[in-house]
């Protein structure tokens, strides 16, 4: 809403403070600064709240505002006074001022840094969390401002407002003064008030997720008079799912006695039901869903799944009507899932609700399915039934306007029918979210995505998310980082979470084989080789084993302290007449059933060759059984690519989740039992149980190491000046910065790098061979000489590079060469640069991407990492462990640790230079890009001969702001 030309003169109306919000029930609200159109609205709002509360706000009874007030409260100049308003359906539920105010609490100008607060929340709506969300946007608008501290006056009695203070996690001091509370807030964020703002973030947004799968009643707004069309469809599959709530069959083409649908009441719009709707599934032409999202929030309904097309994935003008319609249903209160989505599902015995287009869902079980695509999802939910898989939960989102993959991983981290989360995302909407939510959901269950539209170059019809430019390598690397389990496929993507959702984790990756055939025993030992396992030589049972031989060999295997994992391989046995035998699948799940059931809690999966029945009988949970686990240390040849101690890796299904403290705070785990179905996954290829039980150890190992998390050593703190670089990045930027930004100079590079401890070996520009041979004598020789020219940047190949010029003879011949053959000095701005020891030339990096966030990069220099894309990536900050991680998990690393007999490099000088650079991206935003190049690492030290920065106006942070839904 825009203001009157009156509203402030010297300030234009802020926009950008507008946002929708979930509250802790899980409806939204949108809040936005107060205009003076709002007059009548705020008029409104203060009759509706009680004397008790006006008296909270006022200290004194006021059962009214006067003129002078309503013109108060509504004009401001959006700096030393500013009012915002949480609404629902444009009406106002509560209001927050703040008026800055001077060393003796009276009304001051800038630069006065404090400023009065107070709420006013309407009684219908207290207990939904508004005041603490109404206080995180003041406070990020207080800071815009300049205003550092709120003071509040509250009453003793008013313990609710209180409260609000208490918890928002800031820096405060309270005391009493002439009878009320005084209280003086530093707004500055700190780790408690960033924790305390993720923790209602994933509440609210769980909650908002689980009003949509647990409605007490639905309508099928859309739904025909004869049988067939997607709204008869959808009401035909939520009874036959045996939905336990109330149904409704809605349709503005029904008579007003047209009595019942399929046994349902039928109504012609939704205000007719006369009885609380929870959700609504909206099949109606997309030109007529507008009056029915206005049916819908005019009569309380939560919450929307919309299966109508034409929205964003026709174009321009359906972008636009996907727009308006998310603004339509937020200013109700309600969520969406859609539009141009295939339905959800909710197994539940309490609800057993079928709201999609799914014929047949898979029975339940332990699996959250979240997609993009309504095909893909008809796929996955094809395969899950076919190989007797059950789901917890089920959702399609289609363009997902609204609710997205990250709600989804706030619900199932702590819902406790869920231990495996599958995702398929064609977008992600915000990467730099998405990873922090992973990371926090993967430390208690299994995250697995598969991640399609990889290398389209474009986004998505449908999906309005922020271009990304980084490879989608990179993204693999960061997803790896935050313990997601990215697969290629969704055959992949079902093999491993079967395999997790119904057995163990693996302590180690060594693998016991078993089976009635060397052949297949081969094949699935080299695919272990492959995989990075460490399988033992497979056992031949020989064909002529029996179930009862495959029984106890795998008893044997599972006792076996030196296997972590069994794959057991079969295929028809030879019978008494000499034909093959395939029928006696049942026998052989039952002999492996039994064995699995009484054996140590190891990961087991069976690899089949057409043997009839097998794959079913496994599939079908005979017992759920809690077996003690041994705990999950590495074992003697387990890989040791992070430095993570010992630790015991909980089983997915064993965690009690409790509220988060922090960022990355994982629940406590209740126990270190394993968990066992009764299921045991079955694979028709011996690569296909391989790499999903490779996943599986890999995320062990890492569940191993994310419990322990590293740490930036402190002795960089003693060699950092950040307020010094700060002071020069304000300098070089300027007072009126290019958004563009400004590459640095040479010399300006190394001053800013040297601040964070970061010494670059210096160059001197060497336009002519006298001024070579002078820059030669003041840096001693030996020296390299080398252009500068950008298309010849550390081009040795081409000849712009010469090394070991040991005098002054061989630099003039050098610059005669590198002259002759390139051209002008005044093209090539040759430099000269004293040598560095011997040693291995890498390359750090580091680049702000718009929509995952600063990341920190590390590889060879030269062709391992441009030709082959031999390059290492990690979230900034990094920790310890993440630089040690970075510099071993490329695949050339053994160079750089003494390959064929080499002597190794100085990695620990290394890891610090990763951290400095992580450290200095991490302070000041403004440094958009670092490129060090070459760092030369010998047996002793590093030197960094060449680096270029780029500096720009700091991007938005919106993950360190108020909490926001997203504006598609």
């Amino acid at each position: 809403m825009q203001p009157s030309p009156e509203q402030s003169p010297h300030h234009a109306y802020p926009d950008h403070w507008e946002a929708d919000v979930v509250l802790r029930d899980g409806g939204t609200a949108r809040i936005r600064p107060i205009t003076t159109d709002d007059a009548e609205r705020l008029v409104s709002f203060y009759e509706q709240v009680s004397d008790e509360s006006k008296y909270y706000r006022f200290f004194a009874p006021y059962p009214r505002l006067s003129d002078r007030d309503v013109h108060r409260f509504t004009h401001h100049d959006y700096v030393d006074r500013v009012g915002l308003a949480a609404t629902v359906g444009g009406e106002f539920i509560a209001t927050v001022r703040y008026d800055r105010i001077d060393d003796r609490g009276m009304p001051a100008s800038t630069p006065a840094d404090e400023a009065e607060v107070a709420f006013l929340v309407q009684d219908a709506h207290q207990g939904r969390g508004v005041a603490s969300t109404l206080l995180e946007h003041i406070a990020a608008v207080a800071r815009e401002r300049g205003i550092r501290r709120f003071a509040a006056e509250v009453l003793p009695a008013n313990t609710k407002m209180i409260k609000v203070f208490r918890d928002a996690g800031y820096t405060q001091q309270r005391s009493f003064e002439e009878g009320s509370v005084h209280l003086t807030l530093d707004l500055e964020p700190t780790a408690e008030s960033l924790a305390v703002q993720r923790a209602r973030e994933q509440r609210a947004e769980a909650r908002s997720v689980q009003r949509l799968l647990a409605p007490r009643s639905v309508a099928v707004i859309g739904t025909g008079r004869t049988p067939g069309g997607v709204g008869r469809t959808v009401l035909r599959n939520l009874l036959g799912a045996g939905f336990t709530g109330r149904a409704y069959a809605v349709n503005s083409a029904f008579a007003a006695d047209q009595g019942t649908i399929d046994g349902v009441p039928a109504h012609r719009c939704v205000g007719e039901i006369g009885e609380p709707v929870d959700l609504a599934v909206v099949a109606v032409p997309a030109e007529r869903v507008p009056e029915a999202v206005a049916d819908c929030g005019e009569h309380g309904v939560q919450g929307l799944v919309v299966l109508s097309a034409g929205y964003a994935e026709w174009g321009a003008e359906g972008r636009e009507r996907q727009r308006e319609l998310v603004r339509q249903a937020r200013s109700y209160g309600m969520r969406i899932i859609g539009p141009n989505a295939f339905g959800l599902i909710n197994n539940a015995e309490a609800v057993r609700l079928n709201a999609s287009l799914a014929p047949e869902p898979p029975a339940r079980g332990r699996i959250g399915l979240f997609t993009q695509s309504g095909a893909i999802g008809i796929a996955l939910l094809s395969g899950l039934y076919r190989r007797g898989a059950g789901l917890s939960t089920f959702i399609s989102a289609g363009n997902r306007a609204d609710i997205s993959g990250n709600d989804f991983l706030q619900y199932w981290y702590e819902d406790p029918d869920t231990d495996v989360a599958l995702l398929y995302l064609e977008s992600l909407g915000n990467p730099r979210k998405f990873t922090r939510l992973a990371r926090r959901t993967a430390a208690v269950k299994p995250v697995v995505v598969v991640k399609g539209a990889r290398h389209s170059g474009s986004t998505p019809p449908g999906h309005a998310v922020p271009v990304s430019r980084i490879p989608d390598a990179t993204v693999s690397a960061l997803m790896r980082q935050a313990g997601v389990i990215r697969v290629d496929t969704v055959t992949e993507m079902v093999d491993a979470g079967l395999l997790l959702a119904d057995q163990p984790l693996p302590a180690g990756p060594r693998v016991a084989i078993l089976g009635n055939s060397e052949s297949l025993g081969l094949l699935t030992y080299d695919a272990c080789l492959t995989e990075g396992l460490r399988p033992r030589p497979p056992r031949d049972l020989t064909t002529a084993a029996t179930p009862q031989d495959f029984r106890d060999a795998l008893t044997e295997a599972l006792a076996d302290e030196g296997c972590d994992a069994v794959v057991v391989t079969a295929i028809p046995w030879v019978g008494e007449n000499g034909e093959a035998e395939s029928g006696d699948g049942e026998v052989l799940a039952t002999a492996l059933h039994a064995a699995a059931a009484a054996g140590p809690a190891k990961p087991v999966a069976v690899v089949h060759v057409e043997i009839g029945g097998l794959a079913e009988a496994l599939a079908v949970a005979t017992s759920t059984v809690a077996v003690p686990r041994p705990p999950a240390r590495p074992s003697a040849d387990a890989p040791t690519t992070g430095p993570g101690p010992a630790h015991t890796a909980p089983t997915p299904g064993n965690s009690t989740p409790t509220a988060a403290t922090g960022d990355d705070a994982p629940p406590t785990t209740a126990t270190a039992t394993g968990t066992r179905s009764g299921r045991i996954p079955a694979y028709p290829a011996a690569e296909r149980a391989v790499r999903a039980l490779a996943e599986a150890v890999r995320y062990a190992q890492w569940r191993r190491q994310a419990a322990v998390p590293g740490k930036v050593p402190e002795f960089l703190d003693d060699t950092i000046d950040e307020p010094g670089a700060a002071g020069l990045i304000d300098a070089l930027l300027g007072p009126d910065p290019d958004p563009r930004g400004r590459a640095l100079t040479h010399d300006e590079a190394r001053e800013l790098l040297g601040r964070y401890g970061v010494t670059v070996r210096p160059t001197l520009p060497a336009p002519d061979p006298e001024a070579a041979v002078a820059a030669a004598a003041r840096l001693g020789y030996p020296v390299a000489l080398k252009t500068t020219a950008p298309h010849l940047r550390h081009r040795a190949d081409l000849g712009g590079v010469r090394l070991d010029l040991a005098n002054e003879s061989a630099l003039r011949r050098a610059y005669g060469e590198l002259t002759d053959l390139l051209g002008k000095p005044a093209e090539l701005q040759p430099v000269v640069q004293a040598m560095a020891p011997r040693g291995v030339d890498t390359v750090v990096r580091a680049t702000i991407d718009p929509a995952a966030g600063a990341v920190l990069s590390f590889g060879l220099a030269g062709a391992p990492s441009e030709l082959l894309g031999d390059t290492a990536h990690r979230l900034v900050p990094a920790t310890d462990r993440d630089a040690a991680e970075l510099i071993r998990s490329i695949r050339a690393a053994p160079v750089l640790f003494g390959w064929r007999g080499a002597a190794p490099v100085d990695t620990a000088a290394l890891e610090e230079l990763l951290l400095r650079v992580s450290r200095l991206v991490d302070d000041h935003p403004e440094v958009v890009s670092i490129a060090l190049e070459p760092v030369v690492v010998a047996t002793h030290g590093l030197t960094v001969l060449g680096a270029s920065l780029r500096l720009s106006p700091p991007p938005a942070r919106t993950d360190l702001g108020p909490r926001r839904l997203p504006n598609y």
